[in-house]
Formats: structure tokens, sequence, C-alpha cells
């Protein structure tokens, strides 16, 4: 299994979300977290990222113990491993989308003929100058999905990115998905979407761990 979680609790604002949780990712595999909002999805998913920490339990990524990392550690194994996809694509509205691109690989100086080759993948060939707001919400994805390719991060945590498309959008969205699932990466989706469960390897019921 390539994440472990074990005996993992936590609260927030007073409230217990989740308590004594264990769950193992397959490597290589697309996983999905459902549950009713406030069920603490997006909270688990800061939690294996590294962008929030556990009151108690431990959570492991290729033998790192990501819940017992110190501050800067935790922006080190962002930096280095993983990759976001998000339902509001997380780009700047305003630039270009070789902008956005750069950004995502600051740090690993990606050539304009990648960028070319990972926006042609996601069928955006010559989009490199469009801004982002001229393009639509499947064309944003694409961009977020291209951003992914170009990183190429050990661990995807992607949080409802099929939600504010069609069918056919979230589809292909699930199948890049699958394909950087197949080049080794684990991708983790938390969703509200049975398209999106169907296209998975393994759901998990967040809302089972829920405490009254």
């Amino acid at each position: 299994m390539n994440i472990s979680i074990r005996h993992a609790s936590k609260s927030f604002g007073g409230r217990s979300l989740w308590e004594n949780i264990n769950i193992d990712f397959p490597t290589a595999g697309i996983s999905c977290i459902t549950g009713v909002s406030g069920s603490g999805k997006t909270t688990l998913f800061n939690c294996v990222g590294a962008l929030d920490t556990l009151d108690s339990g431990t959570i492991t990524f290729r033998d790192v113990e990501i819940s017992s990392l110190r501050s800067r550690q935790r922006r080190l194994f962002r930096w280095a491993m993983v990759g976001y996809l998000f339902q509001d694509y997380a780009l700047i509205p305003d630039r270009s989308v070789s902008y956005n691109l750069a950004l995502a690989t600051e740090g690993r100086k990606a050539t304009r003929e990648a960028m070319s080759m990972a926006l042609d993948d996601v069928g955006l060939a010559g989009f490199e100058r469009k801004k982002v707001h001229e393009l639509s919400g499947g064309e944003q994805q694409c961009v977020a999905l291209a951003r992914l390719i170009l990183k190429k991060p050990s661990l995807i945590l992607a949080d409802e990115p099929t939600g504010a498309l069609d069918d056919s959008n979230a589809i292909m969205v699930m199948k890049k998905l699958r394909g950087l699932a197949d080049d080794g990466a684990t991708v983790v989706i938390a969703t509200h979407s049975r398209l999106v469960t169907e296209h998975s390897d393994v759901s998990i019921d967040l809302g089972k761990f829920i405490t009254a």
C-alpha cells in the first residue's frame, strides 16, 4: 500500500470530525473518498497533503511519515511530491496559460516544448498565449491537468475535480487521472460524484468514521 493512515483523529472548532481512521490507498491507482458535507473529506486531504496536521495517529506515504514532519519539511514534501486538482481549477484568470504552467513548475524550469506537449496531451495545442479567463470551464480544468503532467507528482489530491463539469468533460478528467495513475502516481479524489466512484479502484465512505 502507498498511503497508510492509522488511528487518525481530527477535531475542528471543538467538534470531532472523525476518529480512529484506518485506511490504505493503493499504489498507482485511483481512490475516492465519499461522505456527506461536513464529514471532513477536505480536512483529511489537507492532512494527507501536509497542509494540516492530525490530532492523533499517523499518515505514511512511501515510507515518509507525513504526520511527523515539521513545517519546513512539510513544505518540501508538498513541493517535491504532491500535485493538486481543484473544482475551481486554482488558476490565475488574467494571466496566460503558459504563465500558469510556469508557476506550477517553478524550480523545475519546464521548457516551452514540454509545456506544448502537455497542452497537446490534454487537447489544448496552441493555447499557450490565451488568457485563462477566455477559456471554458472544461478547458481550464485541462490546463490544471497539464500542470499535473508537467509536475509529475507522486501523489495527486483532487478535491471535487469534476464538480463544475458536464459528464463528457468529467470523463475526460478521469481518463487523464487514470493515465497518471498508470504511470505510477497515487491519485486520491474527494467527491460526491457517482461517475467518479465508478471510475475509481477504491471507494471509501468517510461518513462511517464520523463521531456522534
